[in-house]
């Protein structure tokens, strides 16, 4: 249990709530990254098919895939979306900000592969097929995100994918910009991930390198929910994850 956790329950409307998976690419150039998502995926599914029949808004943002949607009406969703002029400046890119967070917890400096021996594959940049996209859904990997929930009054949004100490958190539909743009955000932790090399500090199993950072975005970003809030039973367990994940 950790110390100084609280719980609280939220009921967002439907209409006033937006879904973003964050890069869960068909094939990550780690093998081992490109196996976790094909797990994540099915339960992902389950997971913004039920927000769906809520009214809830799914943006589907699988960032440098935008040439296999361009011709679909959920490309053309976002790119309508009016610019907003914003308090704070919407970046293509939003690191790590030393003024309101601490360092991260994990050393992702080799790029994070957990795999022996390290991986240098290619990424293939379109979603993942399990993660089904519906007509009224919207596909984007920029600020569009952003515009296209100012123009709907989206101020709640609940973030999934990966990897937490990367894309989750840095791009421009990431969690810090959201929550500097003023948005009541959420992670859904049992359904992302993180690129973290085991053999880096602090010398953890890649599954509670992943729990370190989540409990970061916790300390400094925003709380964090699990898929059996939205769809009940247990949350997801990695196959290979050795032991139970961090408890809250």
């Amino acid at each position: 249990m950790i110390i100084g956790a609280v719980e609280e329950t939220l009921r967002w409307e439907g209409k006033r709530t937006a879904f973003v998976i964050c890069d869960m690419w068909s094939q990550h150039w780690c093998k081992g990254a490109t196996r976790r998502v094909a797990e994540m995926a099915p339960r992902i599914n389950l997971v913004v098919t039920a927000a769906r029949q809520r009214g809830v808004l799914i943006i589907h943002c699988p960032s440098g895939g935008m040439k296999h949607y361009e011709k679909t009406g959920m490309r053309r969703r976002a790119q309508q979306a009016p610019p907003v002029k914003t308090k704070v400046l919407l970046k293509g890119w939003c690191h790590l900000d030393p003024q309101r967070e601490g360092g991260l917890p994990i050393d992702d400096s080799d790029g994070g592969c957990d795999c022996q021996p390290r991986c240098r594959g290619v990424v293939l940049r379109p979603q993942i097929d399990a993660i089904k996209i519906h007509p009224e859904d919207a596909i984007t990997d920029s600020a569009e995100a952003y515009y296209l929930m100012r123009v709907r009054g989206i101020t709640n949004v609940v973030v999934m994918g990966v990897h937490t100490n990367m894309c989750v958190l840095g791009r421009p539909f990431g969690i810090r910009q959201l929550v500097y743009q003023g948005q009541s955000v959420l992670l859904l932790r049992d359904l992302t991930d993180t690129m973290y090399n085991s053999r880096s500090k602090p010398f953890v199993n890649h599954f509670r390198g992943t729990d370190l950072v989540v409990e970061h975005i916790e300390k400094y970003w925003c709380p964090t929910v699990t898929s059996a809030s939205i769809l009940g039973g247990q949350p997801l367990r990695f196959k290979n994850d050795p032991g139970v994940r961090a408890q809250r």
